[in-house]
């Protein structure tokens, strides 16, 4: 175990243990369960949109393993205050840094903890564990973006 492995440990056990953005927003723009039958993992993610298409608030209910919910409460923290592009831009180079296989894809300074996850991709079993509320946090910009952003 590298000083490195032991500080990743150190970030996804900060955040299982304190998870950012827990709870649920009553007005929410959109509400999202995300399931993982394989392993039990469950999320319902709560989103709300400004007019502008931003990331106002962000909440999340996760029940399962910590990778999970680490990945959840981090992935709240990198999206909130963004524009629906920007917080579909971190989701794409997010999977692309967990599904990438041999080259190391480097994330933006501002995600710095989302690197942590990087050392899950030697269990490819939880890939899915860490990649479940990012699937769910795209269902919710899309369902959120509908409601709020294109009114006719």
């Amino acid at each position: 175990m590298s000083l490195t492995d032991d500080l990743y440990r150190e970030t996804i056990l900060d955040h299982y243990h304190n998870p950012r953005n827990q709870g649920k927003i009553e007005d929410a723009s959109a509400e999202v369960e995300g399931v993982n039958p394989l392993c039990g993992d469950e999320l319902t993610l709560f989103l709300k949109l400004n007019d502008q298409g931003i990331v106002e608030d962000i909440k999340m209910n996760a029940h399962g393993c910590s990778i999970n919910t680490a990945s959840g409460s981090m992935m709240s923290e990198a999206v909130l205050g963004q524009s629906l592009e920007k917080a579909r831009e971190i989701i794409e180079n997010f999977k692309n840094m967990m599904l990438s296989k041999g080259e190391e894809i480097p994330l933006d300074d501002e995600l710095e903890d989302l690197e942590a996850l990087r050392g899950v991709k030697k269990y490819p079993v939880r890939i899915k564990c860490a990649l479940l509320p990012w699937n769910t946090l795209l269902e919710g910009l899309e369902a959120a973006e509908k409601k709020c952003c294109h009114h006719t």
